[in-house]
Order: C-alpha cells, then structure tokens, then sequence
C-alpha cells in the first residue's frame, strides 16, 4: 500500500546485528574466563607451595582475580544483552501495530473516497 512502511524481519535491523556481536563477544569473555579459571587453578594446584612465593604467588594470584573480572563482564553482558533483544521485540511490536494502523487508515481513506464519489 501507499505509505505503508515494510518492517524489516527479525535479524536484519542494525539493532539485531549490533546484538548478534554482542552476544558473540560475550561467549568469549565468558570462553575467555573459563580458560582462565581452568589456567590460575592447574598453577594453584600443580605448583609446589615453595615455588608459589614472590612474583610466581602474585601472578596466581592476578590470574584469579582477572578470571573474576571476566566472569562479572561476562554477566553484565548477558544482562545488557537480555534487555537489549527484549527493546528490540518491543520495536518490532510497535512497528507492527503501526503498520497495521497505517493499513486500516488507507482502507478508510479508500471506503471514505468511494462513499463520497457515489
């Protein structure tokens, strides 16, 4: 119809790509701390507790608190990614009600021109 916008489909906007990244990044840092975690727990527990002193205690140490980090970001990407994807479903809920309201008002105009032309 005239003036009637097509709503792009699920997966195609700019939000649904930016999304798609977003989860994309987010399945590494979480890949990213586990691979930590795995890595600070062989050190913690294959190394001697004589060797674990000085620098070599402060870098197990540092591996753990790293993993930590990632694992929050890991998180809060999920969250952020959640709310995302659910804003995008209202927009692609919204675009459709207007589209079918832009329909409805073209009928009208339609039924009201040929009334008027009788």
């Amino acid at each position: 119809m005239a003036g009637q916008t097509q709503t792009a489909p699920r997966g195609k906007t700019s939000l649904d790509k930016t999304l798609q990244k977003s989860e994309e990044v987010a399945a590494d840092v979480q890949r990213a701390s586990d691979n930590l975690a795995v890595v600070s727990t062989v050190l913690g527990q294959e190394l001697p507790d004589e060797i674990q002193v000085g620098e070599v205690a402060q870098a197990i140490e540092h591996t753990s608190q790293l993993e930590e980090k990632l694992a929050k970001s890991a998180e809060k990407l999920a969250e952020v990614n959640a709310a995302l994807s659910e804003e995008i479903e209202k927009r692609l809920e919204a675009t459709a009600e207007r589209d079918e309201s832009q329909a409805l008002a073209e009928k009208l105009k339609a039924k009201i021109r040929a009334n008027g032309s009788d």
